[in-house]
């Protein structure tokens, strides 16, 4: 096994600090949340931004390495027996209403980080076992649309007001979340529904694969409620809940104020200073590589492993997880934020009035 691959195996440690909260008792439940918006953090504010790209032959062993796969893959069986055991955990019936908020919150953290931003990158593969196993990881957050709005509506429109997914200059984050989940939604279903039209399908067939994911998500529901009874459904319906939370959470950040200019034909093309880009080392590697965004945009087909960093884009000033906390507090995030906007459109304008 490469050496340098090793290292994408830091966000299964998620899953152990999550073993913890639902096996523990007291504050250890709270562990993951420690974990993720405290210590890595803090570690990213002492550890410096690291932008270094790989060379041309680093970047074709790192392609064709299938260890990065791996790591990748196995969050599927990880977050099933993961989900399995919170389940049983949430039904002890010696919890504290605290030791019970530590768990779910815990379980939201797995869905968020392998429910969903797992399944986004398999969800961007081309072979279909991929594709499968990023709708099952979905599945797990109760979040299936995001397959279809994210591949085929958030990428066509990222940066435009046509994006329900892309945050706008003054928006708190608090109102993005009502925008972005209801528009995004609806944006699944008109998806689909134009798919079913092309293919001369009726719209309300089971050929159309938003019916089929809402019934895969009440099938689920259903079976946790018969097993499990409807006070642990409940808690994996706000687990659930806060997973796709922090998935808004990142799409808030990921493109916070900036815009593609719009064109007779349409809007330009996205370009990596259209996203937030962030090369913070612990922030990159708990979201394979998420956080080198700007690239993802710009070539939506490159596996997490070899996505670069681009000068030219926008810079956060600090990881993902800084960046989620910052923005619970608008005035701080806007006082932050707005700057660099302006300083990065500056800088922008210097660029394209220098001949040189």
């Amino acid at each position: 096994m490469p050496v340098r691959s090793l290292k994408f195996a830091l966000p299964l440690s998620l899953f152990v600090m999550a073993f913890i909260a639902f096996t523990g008792k007291g504050i250890v439940t709270f562990i993951p949340v420690f974990y993720v918006f405290f210590l890595i953090p803090l570690a990213e504010l002492l550890i410096p931004a690291n932008p270094e790209n790989m060379n041309a032959a680093e970047e074709q062993l790192a392609r064709e390495d299938r260890t990065y796969d791996i790591w990748v893959y196995i969050t599927l069986p990880l977050q099933y027996a993961f989900l399995l055991l919170f389940l049983f955990a949430a039904g002890d019936q010696g919890l504290t209403n605290m030791e019970l908020a530590g768990r779910v919150i815990s379980m939201g953290l797995l869905c968020g980080a392998f429910g969903i931003n797992a399944a986004h990158e398999l969800g961007h593969r081309t072979k279909p076992f991929e594709r499968n196993m990023s709708k099952a990881l979905l599945l797990t957050s109760l979040y299936m649309h995001f397959y279809i709005e994210h591949n085929k509506g958030h990428h066509k429109n990222v940066s435009t007001p046509e994006d329900p997914s892309s945050a706008r200059k003054w928006e708190p984050v608090y109102l993005f979340y009502f925008r972005t989940i209801v528009n995004g939604y609806i944006s699944a279903w008109q998806i689909a529904a134009d798919e079913q039209r092309k293919k001369s399908r009726p719209v309300l067939h089971f050929t159309n694969p938003m019916i089929r994911y809402q019934l895969l998500q009440l099938i689920l529901l259903f079976t946790i409620y018969m097993v499990f009874g409807i006070n642990v459904t409940l808690c994996f319906i706000a687990a659930a809940c806060i997973g796709f939370l922090l998935l808004e959470t990142v799409n808030y950040i990921e493109h916070y104020g900036l815009q593609r200019k719009k064109t007779e034909n349409g809007y330009e093309r996205a370009m990596p200073e259209h996203s937030w880009n962030s090369s913070h080392i612990l922030g990159r590697l708990m979201l394979f590589e998420l956080s080198r965004h700007s690239d993802h945009h710009y070539l939506a087909s490159r596996k997490y492993q070899i996505l670069r960093h681009h000068e030219e884009a926008p810079q956060m000033p600090t990881g993902y997880p800084g960046m989620m906390l910052l923005s619970f507090i608008p005035p701080l995030w806007f006082t932050i934020m707005h700057k660099r906007i302006d300083d990065f459109r500056n800088r922008n304008q210097l660029i394209l009035s220098d001949p040189k």
